[in-house]
């Protein structure tokens, strides 16, 4: 078995001889530099897995490795050593493409965590891009674009902000990025951080100790300890109030916390992805999101698009959805059905699309699922649809007078879903079972609109 070759660079000869020996202790071989030139020789030499190298150095720094290392030797991680409080560098070199960073004073455990980290990167084959695409379904330019740079972002550990609407999938990319890094076999834990009350967050966050408040009768662990070791996944971000802001750059910086009640930090080891449907730009300029914050919770975004500016993946999106709700009872779209869908402005995005493949199925009485069983709502079509061109897509019954202004859309559709529910039910002679194989959904699905509804 090949011992993993490591490549040090530093101009300080008892920093290079602590990290040749705290490597040395973890079986590992190492080659050391004391400045750039050095550096660019040996790696042409020799076959490393790893680099770790200072960012200060006689005849350039760190970011000259770093984009060596891009150009040359991509797939090789590279962590920088920084000054503490550096974190403006630590973060440029990140946006280059460095693995991960690591302050001075070394902090030896903090050290041996991160090397691991990198090996297991080092060892992974490089991705062909299947693995995300059968997640992150679609052929779009935009979408093979969006899965190239998670597969990019993967092999790293520079913090990711994910923006885009509501209903693109911005927790499944981070769920992608979390799968095929280096942290995969540790925890995901996403949270939302619009649902927690204010009161609450510091505890929920960073943990308690017993008795810290009234009502902790135990201690408790924070979603940072619980996430240690993997990703934590922050959504709706921009819902954070200022003040626990602050508490969470810090927490990000010193890579410890503090639970509430404790006088102790506790060093937690947590990949830091972000994502709102807010523009964080604006709220900075406002004031309601710290900049500080702002810049080291994007240090690279990764924009999803929304599925209006990139119909052609709508068909395949909606086949899939329909294959995946209906149970083993698969219903073809026809092409009148999915030219109305290519037509449609999809305010909720991807999730949206679903919710509509759900309620087709549930109310298509044919053996396909056509433009009537769609019940899209005609203020939020395309102008084809909206101008009702029989060449493109024509206008059902239920269309004509889904919008006479008596009643909302929800509350018709609610209507119609409860009549086809009802029918099936009389058709069965009330067995739930078969009632679900007719109308096309699971048993679970349709127990829960018979609650939803009220249905007895």
């Amino acid at each position: 078995m090949t011992v993993p070759q490591v490549l040090i660079i530093d101009d300080e000869s008892d920093i290079r001889a602590l990290l040749e020996l705290t490597l040395g202790r973890m079986n590992l071989e190492t080659r050391s530099a004391g400045d750039v030139a050095s550096a660019f020789a040996l790696l042409e030499e020799y076959r490393f897995d790893l680099c770790l190298t200072d960012m200060r150095l006689p005849d350039g720094d760190g970011l000259d490795i770093v984009r060596y290392i891009e150009e040359r030797h991509r797939g090789l991680p590279v962590a920088v050593i920084t000054a503490h409080g550096s974190m403006e560098t630590a973060i440029a070199a990140l946006k280059g493409g460095a693995f991960d960073f690591v302050c001075k004073p070394l902090n030896i455990n903090e050290l041996r965590t991160l090397v691991r980290s990198a090996l297991n990167v080092s060892k992974q084959a490089p991705s062909d891009g299947t693995s995300a695409a059968a997640k992150l379904l679609g052929q779009s330019q935009a979408m093979k674009a969006v899965r190239a740079l998670i597969e990019r972002l993967a092999r790293g550990q520079a913090p990711v902000y994910i923006s885009g609407e509501s209903g693109t999938g911005k927790e499944l990319a981070a769920r992608l990025i979390h799968d095929l890094g280096p942290r995969s076999g540790r925890p995901f834990v996403a949270v939302n951080c619009g649902a927690i009350p204010e009161q609450l967050m510091e505890s929920e966050f960073f943990g308690h100790k017993k008795g810290s408040f009234t009502g902790a009768f135990n201690d408790k662990e924070g979603l940072f300890k619980t996430a240690s070791g993997g990703t934590l996944f922050l959504d709706e971000v921009g819902d954070l109030p200022v003040a626990m802001q602050v508490k969470l750059l810090r927490a990000i910086q010193e890579k410890a916390v503090r639970p509430v009640g404790s006088q102790q930090e506790i060093p937690v080891d947590v990949r830091i992805l972000s994502a709102t449907h807010k523009n964080l730009h604006d709220l900075v300029h406002t004031g309601a999101f710290r900049q500080d914050l702002y810049y080291r919770l994007n240090v690279i975004e990764l924009v999803i698009p929304p599925l209006r500016e990139r119909p052609e993946d709508i068909p395949a999106l909606a086949e899939h959805l329909a294959a995946k709700l209906a149970a083993g009872r698969p219903l073809p779209l026809t092409a009148g059905a999915i030219a109305a869908l290519k037509k449609y402005a999809f305010p909720g995005n991807v999730r949206e699309l679903e919710n509509i493949m759900e309620r087709a199925l549930t109310l298509c009485e044919g053996s396909e699922i056509d433009v009537a069983d769609l019940r899209l709502p005609l203020n939020l079509a395309g102008p084809e649809i909206l101008r009702g061109d029989p060449t493109e897509v024509p206008l059902t019954p239920f269309e004509a007078q889904d919008y006479t202004g008596e009643q909302s859309l929800e509350e018709h559709l609610a209507q119609v879903e409860r009549a086809a529910i009802e029918k099936a039910l009389r058709d069965t002679h009330q067995n739930k079972t078969a009632a679900a194989r007719e109308l096309g959904i699971t048993f679970r699905a349709l127990r829960y609109k018979l609650e939803k509804l009220g249905i007895e």
